[in-house]
């Protein structure tokens, strides 16, 4: 069990606790079955807040988002928030934030997150009723940059699976949609033998090697190639961000006249051409009707890796 599953139990009364601000300290801690001593040793053990304390800072979360969001007026927010007048709401709100409520509403931050009160817990108001616990892990953007060219790895076998079921037709039929300044007159095959030539491509130039052979155009012989260039890119993108080697150069040699490049750069050129690629093939897929692939969208494949239990 992690420390947020010990939060849980306890959060979901405090959580229910913001619609009603005149519930007593006793109230909450009945409402978690507890007798107050052990509710409030166990909430300031959690969170390091008192639970007095830290439903205070709720609600002013609460209120500053009301203030951002609604045009109710201040008095309402501060009476919902559990303040008896205006004057007392804005005292305790300008002592939190350093700005009377009247200014936070006339400048509002770019998102709600800039409105959080520093806490040791990292439980905040989340919009539009709940709350936040911290992530049970820190993802940096390297953790990012990897879980990119991860999903597009994966995408692409997926990819070249569904076309492997479509015939030559299909696969040889123009791409009515695309990009002229990437690819001239595209099709599903060349678009899937581009991305895996890529691959391949950029891994040779790394090695100072050749152009490589992409003369089998086959879906068999596509996935083959793949399997074997998705492995070793996604390992050299791996090692490069653990290494901290984005800036280091190579020398391309596959180019006239050679060129010099840096680790990153490669690596951001390749996610930003194989994106391209990608959604067009994948609207290929969809006018053959092959749907199951959606739209290729990266965010639910970072969404899941960030979120995935840590051991």
């Amino acid at each position: 069990m992690n420390r947020n599953d010990g939060l849980t139990g306890l959060l979901d009364v405090l959580q229910a606790a913001l619609d009603d601000p005149a519930a007593s300290p006793g109230g909450l801690a009945a409402r978690a079955h507890l007798s107050r001593f052990h509710f409030d040793r166990l909430v300031a053990a959690a969170t390091g807040e008192p639970p007095g304390a830290l439903r205070r800072r709720l609600l002013l979360e609460r209120a500053a988002h009301r203030l951002t969001t609604s045009g109710r007026t201040v008095l309402d927010i501060a009476v919902e928030a559990g303040y008896g007048s205006h004057e007392a709401f804005t005292r305790a709100f300008q002592r939190s934030y350093g700005l009377a409520p009247t200014a936070v509403r006339r400048r509002p931050p770019l998102t709600f997150r800039e409105l959080e009160l520093p806490c040791p817990s990292g439980v905040h108001f989340q919009p539009p009723g709940g709350l936040r616990l911290p992530a049970a892990r820190q993802e940096t953007p390297m953790n990012v940059l990897q879980h990119l060219v991860d999903h597009h790895v994966e995408t692409l076998g997926a990819i070249i699976d569904r076309a492997g079921r479509l015939d030559d037709r299909v696969l040889d039929r123009p791409v009515t949609v695309s990009v002229e300044t990437i690819d001239e007159q595209p099709t599903l095959r060349s678009l899937i033998n581009a991305m895996v030539t890529q691959e391949e491509h950029w891994l040779a130039a790394l090695r100072g090697g050749e152009w490589p052979d992409e003369s089998d155009r086959s879906m068999t012989g596509l996935a083959a190639r793949h399997a074997v260039a998705g492995r070793d890119w996604r390992a050299f993108v791996a090692t490069t961000l653990s290494a901290g080697t984005l800036a280091d150069t190579f020398v391309d040699t596959t180019c006239t006249p050679p060129t010099t490049h840096t680790l990153g750069g490669t690596i951001g050129h390749v996610i930003t051409f194989a994106a391209v690629r990608r959604t067009l093939a994948i609207g290929a897929l969809h006018s053959a009707g092959v749907t199951d692939l959606g739209a290729g969208d990266p965010r639910p494949y970072l969404d899941r890796a960030a979120l995935a239990p840590t051991d």
